[in-house]
C-alpha cells in the first residue's frame, strides 16, 4: 500500500515530465516511431497503415509531423502497379527514440 508519509521520508524525486519528446509521445506517433524502429529496412506505407490500423490521412498527418522535426525519412520506390512510399527512421530520428526511452526508462527507475 502506498504511504505518502513514506514517500516524503524517502524524498523520492518528482517526475519531469517535460523531458519526454512531445512530439514522439503522442500515442499515434510513438507507434509509428516504434514500429520504423524494430527493423532495419523501410516500411511501405501500406504497411504502416494495415499494422496501426489508421485512416490514410491520419497516417499521412503523423508523419508529416515526424518529418517535419527530422525523425522520418521517405523514398518513393516503383512497385509494380504504382509507385510507394516507404519510410524509415533518419539517424536524429533513432537518437531521439532512444533517447524518448531512456527519460521513460528514468522514471521507471524513479518509482523502485
Amino acid at each position: 500500500m502506498w504511504d505518502a508519509r513514506s514517500r516524503v521520508r524517502r524524498r523520492v524525486p518528482m517526475i519531469d515530465f517535460s523531458k519526454l519528446d512531445k512530439v514522439i509521445h503522442e500515442k499515434a506517433r510513438l507507434s509509428i516511431m516504434t514500429l520504423l524502429a524494430s527493423r532495419a529496412e523501410r516500411w511501405p506505407f501500406q504497411d504502416l497503415k494495415a499494422e496501426l490500423g489508421m485512416s490514410d490521412g491520419n497516417l499521412v498527418t503523423h508523419l508529416r509531423t515526424l518529418a517535419k522535426a527530422g525523425y522520418l525519412e521517405s523514398e518513393k520506390v516503383e512497385g509494380e502497379s504504382r509507385p510507394q512510399t516507404h519510410y524509415g527512421l533518419t539517424s536524429e530520428g533513432r537518437k531521439a527514440f532512444e533517447d524518448y526511452l531512456a527519460v521513460l526508462e528514468s522514471i521507471l527507475d524513479l518509482n523502485r
